[in-house]
C-alpha cells in the first residue's frame, strides 16, 4: 500500500474582483455569518457555462459574475437573495442556483432573468440551500444547510427528479454543504462541515440511500466546503478554514493539496480549461479566483 505523503501542488491567482465591485457593507448575511462585520464580497459557485465561461457567486450581495477573461468581470444577475452553488443545467441554457434566501432558482443565461424553480416543499420553506449538483439523467442533488450543525444536525440532502418529485434523502445532516457523484454516478458524497467531514450515500437502484458513512475526516475552524471529482475517482475537498484544497482517492487516503496562494478560506472549485483539467478556486477572504493544475480531467458532471 502507498502511504507516501500528500502531495503538494501551488496555486496562482486567475482572477480578483475589482475594488469597484466590491461593496463594504453590512448585509443581512454578514449578519449572521460574520459577527455583523461587512463583507465587501463572498465568491462561491463556481461553474462553467456550455462555452467554458467561468460563473461564480457573490452570497452577501446577491449577484452572480462572469469572468469573460481574467480581469474581465461581467454581472449576469442581481436580486434579492444570497446566491451560493450553481450547476449547469442538462439543457446548457440554465444555471440552477442554491440560494440560502429563496431556495432554488433558475438562472437564464441568454437574459440574467433568475427566476424560481423550486421556492417550497410542502409550503414550507427550507432552512437554506448551499450547494448543488445535476446527474446525467437530469435529477438534481441539492443540500439544506441553513444553520445547521452538531448542536443541531437536521440538515437535510433532497434530489429533484426530472418530472417534479422530490426525494429527502438525508434528514440528520449536520450542516450538509457541497455536493459531489462519483464518475458511475453510484454515490453521493456530502461535505458535512461542522463535522468535519465527507459523507459518503451509497444510491440504490430503488432511489433509497443506505449505509451512510463517513468518507474522509478533517480538522480545524470551519469544515469541507465545495467538492469536486475527477474521471479517476478522486475526491477535491475544498475546506473553509484550512486554505487549500484536499485530494482524497477514492479509497479515502488524501493523496495531494492544493495550497491557497492567498486567504485561507478556500470554499469551492471547479474543473476546466481547454483540458479540463485545470482547477478553479475561489478563495473568499480575498474574493480572488486561483487555479492549480492536475493530472486528470474533471468527471463529466456539473
Amino acid at each position: 500500500m502507498n502511504f507516501a505523503p500528500p502531495r503538494a501542488i501551488a496555486t496562482r491567482v486567475h482572477a480578483e474582483v475589482p475594488a469597484a465591485l466590491r461593496r463594504d457593507v453590512v448585509t443581512e448575511w454578514s449578519r449572521a455569518n460574520k459577527f455583523g462585520q461587512s463583507s465587501d464580497c463572498f465568491l462561491e459557485g463556481p461553474c462553467f457555462d456550455a462555452q467554458g465561461r467561468l460563473h461564480v457567486t457573490d452570497i452577501p450581495h446577491g449577484r452572480i459574475f462572469r469572468l469573460d477573461a481574467p480581469g474581465e468581470w461581467t454581472l449576469v444577475a442581481e436580486y434579492d437573495g444570497e446566491p451560493n452553488g450553481l450547476a449547469l443545467h442538462p439543457d446548457g441554457k440554465r444555471m440552477f442556483i442554491a440560494d440560502y434566501k429563496q431556495g432554488i432558482l433558475a438562472l437564464d443565461l441568454a437574459t440574467g432573468a433568475v427566476t424560481p424553480a423550486l421556492a417550497r416543499r410542502n409550503s414550507e420553506r427550507f432552512k437554506g440551500p448551499n450547494d448543488l449538483i445535476f446527474a446525467r439523467n437530469g435529477d438534481l442533488y441539492f443540500t439544506d444547510q441553513g444553520q445547521t450543525g452538531l448542536h443541531d444536525p437536521t440538515g437535510r440532502v433532497y434530489r429533484l427528479r426530472p418530472g417534479g418529485g422530490l426525494d429527502c434523502l438525508l434528514a440528520n445532516g449536520p450542516s450538509p454543504n457541497g455536493l459531489a457523484l462519483s464518475p458511475d454516478e453510484k454515490v453521493l458524497f456530502v461535505a458535512m462541515t461542522r463535522d468535519n467531514a465527507v459523507w459518503r450515500l451509497p444510491l440504490m437502484p430503488d432511489g433509497t440511500t443506505t449505509k451512510v458513512g463517513r468518507f474522509a475526516s478533517f480538522h480545524g475552524v470551519a469544515g469541507p466546503d465545495g467538492m469536486a471529482m475527477d474521471i479517476s475517482g478522486n475526491l477535491f475537498v475544498a475546506h473553509a478554514s484550512l486554505g487549500c484544497i484536499f485530494v482524497v482517492s477514492p479509497r479515502g487516503q488524501t493523496v495531494a493539496s492544493l495550497e491557497s496562494c492567498r486567504g485561507a478560506v478556500t470554499t469551492n472549485l471547479a474543473f476546466g480549461g481547454p483540458e479540463g483539467k485545470t482547477i478553479f478556486i475561489t478563495e473568499s477572504e480575498t474574493g480572488t479566483v486561483l487555479t492549480a493544475e492536475w493530472d486528470e480531467k474533471g468527471a463529466t458532471v456539473s
